[in-house]
């Protein structure tokens, strides 16, 4: 049996807490020390994986990325569902309803604010960004009828409706609830799939 590897290991250990860090703080809340007592390691040791700390801040915001995408896997490899299905599966899956999701949305609206001041993080957010519109925008395009254009207008709609009544779901509205949320996009989801 392998032995896990355990630089890998450390380094997972460590971005986990910065994603937390990140959420309870912010960006600019963010300290290494922090980090590190979170990780259970020293300060040296977050240096020793990541040189600076815009380095394990780039790092952690592409951890959330690539976690946010394989918490989906399964929902957009599974190419024989139903269209609308899959898409209410997605919208359910992105509701801030859980811990996990909530602080991953947390993490995302920390990376928008920074990526506005930081051209190198707004590069590494429009490329993560990019990948999953596209994911998005391949479940339309296996509508029949559905043109590449009407996909991509598609799912640039629907990732927009999710990051805004996230956000407002976030901020404590008292009018977009979780279930406001859920029902708003589905609805939105079913009236992109009628007009085709």
């Amino acid at each position: 049996m392998a032995r896990p590897n355990v630089e890998a290991l450390r380094k997972k250990q460590i971005l986990r807490s910065a994603l937390q860090q990140i959420s309870e703080r912010g960006v600019v809340g963010l300290r290494v020390s922090d980090v590190a007592k979170g990780a259970g390691v020293s300060g040296g040791i977050v240096h020793y994986y990541f040189d600076t700390k815009v380095d394990l801040i780039r790092a952690a915001f592409e951890e959330n990325a690539a976690q946010s995408l394989e918490r989906r896997a399964a929902i957009f490899a599974d190419e024989d569902a139903d269209v609308r299905s899959t898409l209410h599966a997605l919208v359910d899956t992105y509701l801030p309803a859980d811990d996990t999701t909530t602080e991953s949305w947390r993490v995302w609206i920390e990376w928008w604010a920074a990526a506005l001041r930081d051209d190198d993080l707004a590069e590494v957010h429009n490329r993560a960004y990019e990948d999953w519109a596209a994911r998005v925008q391949s479940v339309f395009g296996r509508v029949d009828g559905i043109d590449a254009d009407t996909a991509r207008s598609h799912a640039t709609v629907l990732v927009a409706l999710l990051d805004g009544l996230t956000i407002q779901a976030l901020m404590g509205s008292p009018t977009m609830t979780v279930d406001h949320m859920r029902a708003t996009c589905r609805r939105t989801v079913d009236l992109l799939l009628a007009a085709g």
